[in-house]
């Protein structure tokens, strides 16, 4: 037994220890399908391959970096669009756009400052006239266009700064004008209301819209402040008790003129009922003036008619003086009316005075 560790020690030695003092190689590994040893050259296809997967693996990692970074430059550029296009939106809708125009069409002579509209003109003039803004900013335009767009809504939104501008200070110059034309106007309807009221003492119909007239006045004389339209409501409620009195006048001159008329026409009324008695007297003044015979029947051959007689006044006049007169009694008149003296005095027909 001991033999055999013997040999077995020995035969170890002899395999472990290198002959000659040489180091020995390692045992090769021999596949089990009996191919090359493991510890051969590479394969030729080897490193390129590796080479081009590490290009294909940069390259894909540009292109990912490479659109991120332009996915963060359009989403910046769409921002920057959009901002810019809301902010002309906001000086050109459509409430904007109407006061634009509003301004726009103030003429020089409705402001205090005549500049103020020269500045209106041109500042619409440089922003091409005031219209709606069609600018938009979509997801599908490039970063480029995006870019391209924010800049065209920047200017001209710029553009409509200088309008917006000018039409503020168009419109104060009309309010400011507006307001000194009010005030003026209050004061010379004080004047004329003041005027009326002092003429109107005595001559109104009614002299309640007197009082009213003295109120309004009073009201008028308490208007302050900058609003244009309180001065010119207080024109107009002076103008209204203005109406009211001049009204009130016309009533009583119609009144005092249908009375004088009536006073006339009652004494025309008068006159004419006293008349029958005037003439009854007339007449019987007639009689007494002067004595008629008739004409015989069947002188002159007849006829329907007959010579005037030769019958003497009382007085001494001869009634064949006068024919005209004769004519005139024989057509059916009464004759003239003759005084006491012989004069006549109505329905004289010729007659000139006593004979």
């Amino acid at each position: 037994m001991a033999d055999h560790d013997g040999e077995g020690a020995a035969g170890l030695e002899s395999v472990s220890d290198p002959v000659g003092g040489e180091v020995s190689a390692p045992a090769a590994i021999v596949p089990e399908d009996g191919g090359a040893p493991s510890g051969g050259r590479r394969p030729k296809w080897l490193v390129p391959v590796v080479v081009a997967v590490v290009v294909a693996v940069v390259v894909v990692a540009g292109l990912v970096g490479w659109h991120v970074v332009e996915s963060r430059r359009h989403d910046a550029a769409l921002d920057s669009c959009s901002q810019a296009v809301k902010a002309l939106k906001g000086k050109t809708g459509s409430d904007r756009l109407a006061g634009y125009r509003q301004a726009a069409g103030i003429k020089a002579d409705q402001v205090k400052d005549a500049k103020t509209v020269v500045a209106m003109a041109r500042s619409v003039k440089d922003a091409e006239g005031i219209r709606q803004q069609t600018i938009r900013c979509k997801a599908s335009m490039s970063t480029g266009d995006l870019n391209a767009t924010a800049g065209q809504a920047r200017k001209i939104d710029g553009k409509y700064v200088a309008v917006a501008r000018a039409a503020k200070a168009v419109i104060a110059s009309r309010d400011a004008k507006a307001l000194e034309d009010a005030r003026a106007a209050l004061d010379g309807k004080k004047e004329e209301a003041s005027r009326l009221l002092a003429d109107s003492d005595g001559k109104v119909a009614d002299n309640a819209t007197r009082d009213g007239l003295q109120q309004a006045i009073g009201q008028a004389g308490q208007v302050k402040g900058d609003k244009a339209k309180a001065y010119r409501d207080a024109v107009g409620a002076l103008q209204a008790a203005i109406d009211q009195v001049n009204a009130s006048v016309q009533a009583k001159s119609q009144a005092d003129q249908q009375a004088a008329a009536q006073a006339q026409a009652s004494q025309q009324a008068s006159q004419r009922s006293g008349s029958p008695q005037r003439k009854s007297a007339t007449s019987s003044n007639r009689r007494k003036g002067y004595t008629q015979s008739r004409p015989t029947t069947g002188q002159h051959g007849g006829g329907g008619g007959g010579s005037a007689p030769s019958t003497q006044h009382s007085g001494g006049f001869n009634l064949q003086d006068y024919p005209n007169l004769w004519n005139q009694l024989q057509q059916g008149h009464e004759g003239p009316a003759i005084d006491n003296q012989g004069n006549c005095i109505a329905d004289c027909y010729g007659w000139t005075g006593s004979n």
